[in-house]
């Protein structure tokens, strides 16, 4: 527990902490709602996670069957995290209407919840995408995973760009779309993967057709 009381306050610091020292926006209610929202969601998560999974998550044994793409969306989601709170203390974009970034706050949050309970649900949810041998790598058709076949990447695809929303930044909500797109085509990535190299995959998405929105894709 203390490691991962260790890993929460770490994010909280550079994360949260850091959005808060380069947007310089220290009297925002919108802004301290928002990573407060967010360092509570990560708190959770990481006190619902399986240890296992944590050190899966932390320290993949293997490289990823996308690994140059992988880089690609760190990068992007890095630079979601650097560009937006900058626009907010340049105001090199319009300003976002404070409604709209209620909303997005909300939203965020929520996807956010969202995907983790897809990866507490799914003991096999890996950062890279490979089989897992030696954890006893099986198809989870619990919880989120019997409505879509790939519920946190649903919940990254809505929550990211939705993030720089809640902070006020169009410029960062420009990157964090190109971050959504990447994720989905690693959906169809990851799908064709599983498919090829999971047994009982098939039969799953056989019975559950939809990858992230239910039927329609």
């Amino acid at each position: 527990m203390l490691r991962k009381i260790t890993r929460w306050a770490l994010f909280t610091v550079v994360v949260c902490g850091g959005i808060l020292v380069i947007s310089g926006d220290w009297a925002s209610p919108l802004l301290w709602t928002y990573l407060a929202g967010v360092s509570a969601v990560f708190l959770y998560a990481l006190t619902a996670l399986d240890p296992d999974l944590a050190r899966e998550r932390f320290h993949p044994p293997a490289p990823s069957a996308d690994a140059g793409a992988l880089v690609l969306i760190r990068l992007t989601a890095l630079a979601t995290l650097i560009v937006a709170p900058l626009d907010m203390r340049f105001h090199w974009s319009a300003p976002v209407p404070v409604p709209l970034r209620a909303a997005a706050i909300a939203g965020s949050l929520g996807a956010f919840l969202f995907c983790f309970r897809a990866m507490i649900t799914n003991r096999f949810f890996s950062p890279v995408i490979r089989i897992q041998e030696e954890r006893g790598h099986r198809v989870v058709d619990a919880g989120p995973y019997a409505v879509i076949r790939h519920p946190g990447y649903a919940g990254m695809i809505v929550g990211v760009p939705l993030m720089p929303i809640a902070l006020g930044s169009w410029w960062g909500f420009a990157i964090a779309s190109v971050y959504g797109l990447l994720i989905l085509n690693r959906v169809t990535v990851e799908d064709r993967f599983l498919r090829a190299n999971l047994p009982g995959y098939v039969e799953y998405a056989s019975r559950v057709r939809s990858r992230l929105v239910p039927g329609i894709w």
